[in-house]
């Protein structure tokens, strides 16, 4: 390596880390503010916290990354500009193509590098984080109790509407639903309009005591002539004491991995699978609901070889086959009819909101699939971006590079935004969603660099204002004469 290869590549890289940093940094802190409600009042350890931040960091690089490599191809080379560094180079007979290929060659393997990263370390983190985020949320569940939603406590989902007193042990209209061990749903439902929480928080053993309330069970029977004499049991009640054990879940393992399906988690050959496999159930419903429509409206056992030329056509119907029925016979041939066009219509609507989740569901695999290559690419080509944009405004450090580099990168960071929204609710298929923003910034980096190259502006100014200047010299020349 050649040593202005390797001045350029060392100052590159002494600004690349530190800026990798700072911006990891502030993306963390906005991270722990997302999930701030999830940590506080858990009474975690520090070793699951800091396993907390370690597994959220990974996500971050997608956007870590591209960031930093566009804000310090912009400081570097807009400060090799501005120190004149650039026309030493020139005038020694090196272009700004030469000088710009060390770094171009480091890119292609730093946007190889990002697309391994993407496709192995980020699921398993993904994979673990949301897993961690699952089993706090099963920690000591007692010590939180938030108002306004559901709470998973032991075997019951409570909620209250406010909780009041010294230590926060009054609860007011509360509704509790227990779980049942041998079916699955929610077949016991109990609501008291106020209550009181007793027992130390630290317990294994949490006492609710309710105050005037309704107790509802629905009653499993096994035959329907049971089930129709008691089909629920309700009571009223001045008084109820619940005693719930929260052992079992303060021996949450933090380490579970019980949630591993997300496209997020998957890798790109799990990702194809996971496509191939969502895209057979869309063709089997859609297939299964042509088929069930037939059927119910007679199309299958029609004639489907008659030609349209060979029946002749009248001009007015003469044969009224429901004028052959008498009156019960109408009524029962309209309440088919009826029943079997709303069932059409119920099927018809079941199966249109099951597809819209598949597709929506589809869709994100897609896109998570494409965003694994788009994420390498995009590195390089930001830095074809950042690096001629440097050379060309000619100003180094941390003030005009690092608001014009933030402006492109939100612009283009929304773009991709914008488009993955679209693409998820099907506006656009999701290959556009997930390239649409890098295909914009690919003849901004070809412009960009033709520019630099050719030492002119990112547009010329004179186009524009000489014809005007021009038109009033001769302007006010005549008037003068």
């Amino acid at each position: 390596m050649k040593i202005l290869d390797r001045y350029i590549l060392t100052s590159f890289l002494k600004t690349f880390f530190p800026l990798f940093i700072i911006i990891m940094f502030i993306l963390l802190l906005q991270t722990i503010w997302l999930f701030i409600s999830e940590l506080a009042g858990k009474d975690l350890d520090f070793s699951v916290i800091v396993k907390f931040l370690t597994f959220a960091t990974p996500r971050l690089i997608p956007m870590v990354l591209p960031l930093t490599i566009l804000l310090t191809s912009v400081m570097i080379f807009g400060n090799f500009a501005e120190n004149y560094e650039f026309a030493a180079m020139k005038s020694s007979g090196i272009s700004l193509q030469r000088a710009m290929r060390t770094l171009a060659v480091f890119m292609l393997f730093v946007g190889f590098g990002a697309f391994l990263f993407s496709n192995t370390v980020i699921p398993s983190s993904e994979k673990r984080f949301i897993n961690l985020r699952k089993n706090i949320v099963k920690l000591k569940p007692a010590m939180v109790l938030t108002p306004n939603q559901f709470n998973d406590l032991g075997d019951i989902n409570i909620k209250v509407a406010e909780k009041f007193g010294d230590n926060d042990e009054f609860l007011r209209d509360v509704i509790i639903h227990k779980k049942s061990v041998n079916r699955q749903g929610n077949f016991t439902v109990i609501k008291a309009v106020d209550g009181e929480l007793r027992g130390s928080t630290d317990s294994d053993l949490v006492t609710l005591v309710l105050n005037d309330g309704n107790y509802y069970e629905e009653i499993q029977q096994r035959s329907p002539q049971k089930r129709k004499k008691l089909p629920f049991a309700k009571t009223h009640f001045e008084k109820y004491i619940l005693n719930v054990d929260l052992s079992s879940l303060d021996n949450v393992d933090m380490d579970s991995q019980q949630y591993s399906k997300g496209y997020n988690m998957l890798n790109v050959n799990e990702l194809k699978s996971e496509i191939d496999t969502l895209s057979m159930q869309v063709n089997n419903d859609v297939a299964s609901l042509s088929s069930d429509v037939n059927r119910r409206a007679g199309f299958d056992g029609l004639n489907k070889n008659v030609k349209i030329d060979s029946v002749r056509t009248v001009e007015n119907d003469t044969l009224s086959i429901i004028d052959y029925f008498d009156t019960n016979k109408k009524m029962q041939v309209y309440q088919m009819a009826s029943s079997n066009v709303d069932g059409v219509i119920r099927r018809l609507n079941t199966t249109q909101k099951n597809l819209a989740i598949k597709r929506r569901a589809l869709n994100k695999y897609e896109m998570s699939l494409h965003d694994k290559y788009a994420l390498g690419i995009s590195c390089v080509l930001l830095f074809f971006v950042g690096a001629p944009l440097g050379a060309i405004i000619r100003k180094g450090g941390l003030g005009l590079p690092i608001v014009i580099g933030v402006v492109l990168f939100l612009t283009y960071h929304f773009i991709g935004i914008f488009a993955k929204n679209g693409a998820e609710e099907g506006g656009v298929p999701p290959l556009v969603g997930s390239w649409l923003s890098t295909f914009i910034i690919f003849p901004l980096s070809i412009f960009l660099t033709y520019r630099a190259t050719r030492d002119r502006g990112v547009f010329n100014a004179d186009v524009f204002v000489q014809p005007i200047r021009n038109f009033f010299i001769k302007r006010f020349g005549k008037s003068k004469k």
